[in-house]
C-alpha cells in the first residue's frame, strides 16, 4: 500500500492542503511536510493521529475498497451496540431488518 497516495486521497477528497490536515489533526506543520514532501514514513501514533482527524481508523485506512467514516453518530452506536447482550444485540437486528424491508 503506497501511504502516501493514501494520504494523498484522503486529503484530495476532503478538499484539504497539508496546512488544514496539520490544524486538523493538531500535529505541526514541519511533521505534515515532512510526509508528504520528503515521503517519510509516519509512526503508527502519528498515523493514528492523522486517521482520526480524517474520521476514520487505521485499520480503515489500510483496508481495500469503501471506507465507512467514524461519525460521532456512528461512534455512539458502535459503543452502545458494544454494551448490548445477546439477546438485545439480536432484537436490533431484527429491527434493522424491519426497517431496511419497509423501505
Amino acid at each position: 500500500m503506497d501511504i502516501h497516495g493514501k494520504l494523498r486521497q484522503l486529503m484530495a477528497d476532503r478538499n484539504w492542503t497539508e496546512y488544514r490536515l496539520a490544524k486538523e489533526c493538531g500535529l505541526s506543520q514541519t511533521t505534515i511536510y515532512n510526509i508528504m514532501t520528503r515521503n517519510t514514513i509516519p509512526n503508527f501514533f502519528t498515523l493514528e493521529t492523522i486517521c482520526s482527524a480524517f474520521g476514520i481508523t487505521v485499520s480503515q485506512f489500510f483496508a481495500e475498497g469503501d471506507m465507512v467514516e467514524m461519525t460521532p453518530e456512528l461512534k455512539e452506536l458502535f459503543n452502545g451496540w458494544a454494551n448490548l447482550t445477546v439477546e438485545q444485540k439480536q432484537a436490533v437486528q431484527h429491527v434493522i431488518q424491519a426497517m431496511n424491508h419497509d423501505q
